[in-house]
């Protein structure tokens, strides 16, 4: 669930199924106030504008829509004594583009490309705000998305790193507290080499945060590291003493941040 803030009013935006959906109970109360925001729905429901509309999308996403019921109230559109609910809708035609939830979150959620639609029964403007806030969050969404897979690929390159000093750094004979501190020791190469701190100094410098650096890293931060753990764990098993690893990765760092850097001033690496 995310919220969008659309002319001062809130607007929820939920998944179902991997679809956005947005919530025309919000939207309807951005119009009149919450207790007239069925009514906003249910006379928007009725015209055979929106039926048209809701049917054509039905036709084109779900197999299981009931044509037949569709144009039955079709036909009723307009006249004084038709009336539509968003729950009769789905009940009669089997419709998944709108939705009706209880609860917390409660209210008649609709995809993405109904609620736009619906927008217009709002005002132009309000519409034109809502695609744009929904653009918005996505593009966010994305951003965070890309950083998270980063920080994921850095933990997978995390695991190789520490396979490869399993196998080459530690005697069979330590015990797992000495085997511990050579792990930390690995990973204190890396820190210097890129962030130029150890975790201890990190945690020294920052008892208020949550987590380790990595966790605070920025996405070029990432993608070097990710590059260092591969590239220590081949010194390793090349047998590089510990200094000239630790010199090599140092000037390795300092090189990728610079291209990595410059790239994303230029807008080319988002």
């Amino acid at each position: 669930m995310a919220k969008i803030n659309v002319r001062n009013s809130e607007i929820t935006v939920i998944s179902v199924n991997d679809k956005d959906y947005i919530s025309l109970t919000d939207m309807a109360n951005a119009k009149e106030n919450e207790s007239r925001a069925a009514d906003v729905i249910k006379n928007w429901l009725r015209t055979r504008y929106a039926l048209e509309f809701l049917s054509t999308w039905e036709l084109i996403y779900n197999s299981n829509f009931k044509v037949v019921e569709s144009d039955h109230f079709k036909m009723q559109a307009g006249l004084a004594n038709f009336t539509m609910s968003s729950s009769e809708w789905i009940e009669k035609t089997n419709a998944i583009g709108i939705i009706v939830r209880k609860g917390k979150y409660g209210g008649t959620y609709a995809h993405k490309d109904i609620a736009f639609e619906f927008g217009s029964a709002i005002s132009v403007t309000f519409k034109l705000y809502l695609i744009t806030e929904f653009q918005r969050l996505k593009e966010e969404e994305q951003k965070q998305l890309g950083w998270s897979a980063k920080r994921e690929l850095a933990k997978i390159n995390y695991h190789i790193h520490t396979e490869a000093i399993k196998q080459n750094l530690i005697p069979k004979e330590l015990t797992t507290k000495e085997i511990s501190i050579i792990y930390a020791h690995e990973a204190d190469i890396l820190n210097m080499a890129l962030f130029g701190i150890t975790a201890k100094q990190w945690r020294e410098s920052n008892p208020d945060l949550k987590g380790n650096m990595r966790d605070y890293a920025t996405v070029n931060q990432l993608i070097c590291l990710s590059n260092l753990e591969n590239l220590n764990a081949h010194f390793i098993q090349d047998k590089f003493p510990q200094k000239e690893r630790l010199l090599k990765l140092n000037k390795i760092a300092i090189q990728q941040m610079s291209v990595l850097e410059n790239l994303g001033g230029n807008k080319l690496l988002k």
